[in-house]
């Protein structure tokens, strides 16, 4: 009973905080900047994409998010996060480790724990349980578990802003 709850409390916990942060990505709640400043955060960052990069960054998190607090397609739930987070590590990545030094600490932490739960299942009190999904078929848990990081790579590859050219002043640079 003991591994159980605290499944649940671990999901609770990791999902609904990715959730929320994908809330403030696309609006003013829980502290986001709205939409506008999603967007905005993700140029800084060197995204290209704008609005709908914020759009599908925030939707993401906010859909992995709330699938991992209720336990329901446990494993490709943790895959999506992971991804957004592996995609937040790298923009993390120039400042270290540690978090104090707005490090990717946070975001490895957040990936960790979410292979940790494909790995483990959600445990008896989730919605995989009362819809009768097998736990952990080891044929989705571990394909998972390696794309969830490697498509927040190919995204972060994807989606990296070109830099302007040198001595030219261009509208995306005025940006930065």
């Amino acid at each position: 009973m003991e591994t159980n709850t605290g499944l649940l409390v671990l999901r609770l916990v990791v999902g609904l905080l990715i959730a929320g942060h994908g809330v403030q990505k696309v609006s003013f709640r829980l502290g986001g900047h709205g939409l506008a400043g999603g967007t905005e955060e993700f140029r800084h960052d060197g995204f290209r994409g704008g609005r709908l990069t914020a759009v599908v960054a925030g939707a993401s998190q906010i859909g992995a998010g709330l699938f991992l607090a209720a336990g329901l397609l446990t494993p490709l739930a943790a895959m999506a996060a992971m991804g957004v987070m592996t995609v937040a590590g790298t923009v993390k990545r120039r400042h270290g480790l540690w978090v104090q030094n707005d490090g990717y600490e946070y975001p490895l932490v957040l990936v960790a724990v979410c292979a940790a739960l494909a790995l483990t299942g959600p445990g008896r009190w989730s919605l995989d349980h009362v819809a009768g999904f097998p736990d952990r078929p080891v044929w989705l848990v571990l394909p998972a578990i390696v794309i969830g990081p490697t498509s927040g790579l190919l995204t972060r590859v994807v989606l990296r802003r070109s830099p302007a050219p040198a001595g030219r002043w261009t509208r995306a640079r005025a940006a930065d």
